[in-house]
């Protein structure tokens, strides 16, 4: 399996599972779960910014970068930080 198969089923399954669960659930979510959301949002910000400004992607799929710093990252920050 190429690896991009590999992500494009892990957003569909693991990324999209819990956006749902976290969207559906809002007041019942676990405690310990509000600051893995938050560390990932931060790591996705960092990771995504750091291909971004080397342009270690085609040209092409910069704005998928762009995507994650602005909008994926800082709305999974949000939600770990005022849970």
């Amino acid at each position: 399996m190429s690896s991009s198969v590999f992500v494009k089923f892990f957003h569909i399954f693991i990324v999209g599972a819990l956006f749902l669960y976290v969207g559906v659930k809002r007041t019942e979510i676990p405690k310990w779960l509000f600051p893995g959301l938050f560390m990932l949002g931060v790591v996705i910000v960092l990771y995504h910014g750091y291909k971004a400004y080397n342009h270690i992607t085609h040209k092409h799929s910069y704005w998928v970068n762009l995507i994650h710093i602005l909008i994926v990252g800082p709305l999974l920050i949000y939600i770990g930080y005022y849970r």
